[in-house]
């Protein structure tokens, strides 16, 4: 697979890698880290049955972090190149090394400790290329795309179909021993159909993406649901404004987990600018919520034996019962609270938010009835979080429900409330899970919130 796919084999890169850590050394550095990468991948874009892009993208990168001085007592610089060469490997060092120079003091800067570091990866078979030609993936963009037009006439325009075929390696390394890298793949097809004319026209989108494209749905399905989706938004309407239970669709019920590990990161943690501070131990979500992350699930999305850093990564609860368990940290950002890393340097790897109050049959039409009478909210948009304060307000629009089933869709209205008391307030996780990212849940119920229209 290498030889095909990739310019270097694994060995080569771990070569390049020790040959930039014993240049550091010699430089005079106290300790050095290096990440190598290559990639290749190849895009394209349809619309309305014609080709409007096609890409193709081979790229290679070097980092170097630099660090001089006792530790608890450093310095640190960075520098990257996309030049292999042996001059241009040195001349980065050294770029790394005098900005070390002349930068403060950090008494949490510095590599992790060797007893957190992963010295012998596992193979999570993270990468299946995709030897896809571009008349092969013209084609199949065009069938998504076909699809979505053939469901109804009102299917009137398009923003464009795409597939996505990408394969990368990298080698992590540093000088406290490390060695660790693997290859890597993520492909995805998409569209996005436009429904109606003139000014009352509606888009919508669905997507499907994998490490394995044998996986990937199939166009047709894709297309279809797309063009499902900008059908029933047409003829939206407003609402009063009112408070009223709140259903987040799967798709951005994930939104509310992203949200979460934001504000019990690291960064946020030691900045004190986060609505969450000081929750380890504290009940954040009602008893029936559990949050797992699960690095080493095979051939997942988001796993990873180790983290940005070296970390070695491992299944834990973050929230258990609805108390949280542990926040999402690095080495400096658990230095900078007196704790020790998560192996989340870089993120969070499969997180899945579950209830122990979901059945096998809370479906969507289960979740409906759950809501019963009140808003599912099929997309959001702007950012509309204030992190430190917990305020959320973000422009929304999806359906309104009555006894469970939906009666019209609705726009132009914005949902309010506070992220603490939305979390607490979750009080039903539907059954109909998907992965976006790095989570997976299934669309989660709001007790109460202010929806504001006219």
């Amino acid at each position: 697979m290498s030889a095909s796919v990739f310019l270097h084999t694994q060995d080569q890169l771990q070569q390049l890698a020790q040959d930039v850590l014993r240049y550091a050394r010699e430089k005079g550095a106290s300790n050095a880290a290096v990440d190598i990468s290559e990639g290749s991948g190849l895009s394209v874009g349809v619309r309305k049955g014609g080709i409007e892009t096609i890409e193709q993208n081979k790229d290679k990168g070097m980092g170097v972090t630099v660090y001089l001085g006792e530790e608890r007592h450093t310095r640190r610089g960075n520098a990257s190149t996309s030049d292999f060469s042996v001059q241009s490997l040195k001349d980065t060092v050294d770029a790394a090394y005098n900005i070390a120079r002349f930068t403060a003091e950090d008494d949490c800067a510095g590599l992790p400790d060797a007893d957190m570091l992963e010295m012998a990866p596992r193979d999570l078979k993270l990468c299946t290329p995709w030897n896809i030609s571009t008349e092969e993936a013209v084609a199949l963009a065009k069938r998504c795309e076909a699809a979505a037009f053939a469901v109804d006439k009102r299917i009137t325009n398009s923003e464009g179909a795409g597939v996505y075929a990408q394969q990368s390696q990298f080698v992590s390394a540093n000088s406290r021993g490390f060695m660790g890298g693997y290859p890597f793949s993520r492909h995805t097809l998409s569209v996005s159909p436009i429904a109606g004319k003139a000014g009352k026209m509606q888009r919508d989108s669905w997507y499907s993406s994998v490490r394995d494209p044998k996986k990937l749905a199939e166009p047709e399905a894709i297309g279809r649901y797309a063009a499902e989706r900008a059908l029933a938004r047409l003829n939206g309407r407003q609402l009063d404004t009112r408070k009223c239970p709140v259903l987040f669709e799967a798709p951005l019920a994930s939104g509310l987990l992203s949200a979460f590990v934001q504000a019990v990161s690291g960064g946020a943690l030691y900045r004190k600018s986060t609505f969450l501070l000081d929750t380890l131990g504290k009940s954040v979500f009602a008893s029936h919520i559990q949050i797992v992350e699960d690095p080493h699930i095979i051939g997942a999305v988001s796993s990873a034996p180790f983290d940005d850093e070296g970390v070695k990564t491992q299944r834990r609860d973050v929230v258990k019962d609805g108390v949280v368990q542990g926040y999402f940290l690095s080495t400096y950002s658990a230095r900078k609270l007196g704790m020790t890393t998560t192996g989340n340097a870089g993120g969070s790897h499969n997180l899945a938010l579950t209830s122990t109050l979901t059945k096998p049959s809370d479906n969507f039409k289960a979740m409906l009835k759950k809501l019963h009478t009140g808003l599912l909210v099929t997309e959001l948009m702007g950012s509309g979080v204030n992190y430190v304060t917990g305020d959320y307000s973000r422009g929304a629009s999806g359906y309104w429900v009555e006894n469970g089933v939906i009666q019209y869709p609705v726009e132009e209205i914005t949902i309010a409330g506070n992220m603490k008391d939305m979390l607490a307030q979750i009080v039903a996780i539907g059954a109909d899970t998907l992965t976006r990212g790095s989570s997976l849940t299934g669309s989660i119920l709001v007790e109460n919130m202010v929806v504001a229209g006219n």
